[in-house]
């Protein structure tokens, strides 16, 4: 289970939005202190929002983030049921040959 989030989606979107729009652009630990929230977490939020507007390359997107989630979740079951498989037709085997 994931731990809970830290800070709310919508603090987040506000921060990037208020960085983004800022002209000039504040630096980012004083932002991060107006707003109350630690300045590498607003750093990741804005490379990451970067990222998913592709103007950052080297950092996948959220989107690719989640469906590696998803794929590593899936895999780890398949995993399972494949050992569960390998067991079952061991068992049955030597149950075969005993006979």
């Amino acid at each position: 289970m994931a731990p809970p989030k830290k800070y709310p989606d919508e603090l987040k979107a506000r921060a990037v939005r208020l960085y983004r729009e800022s002209d000039p652009k504040p630096t980012i630990r004083k932002l991060a202190e107006q707003l109350g929230v630690h300045h590498e977490a607003l750093r990741n939020w804005i490379r990451q929002d970067q990222a998913d507007r592709g103007e950052r390359d080297g950092q996948p997107t959220t989107e690719m983030v989640e469906e590696n989630r998803r794929l590593r979740k899936e895999v780890a079951e398949l995993r399972r049921v494949n050992e569960i498989l390998r067991a079952a037709s061991s068992y049955f085997a030597s149950e075969l040959c005993a006979t």
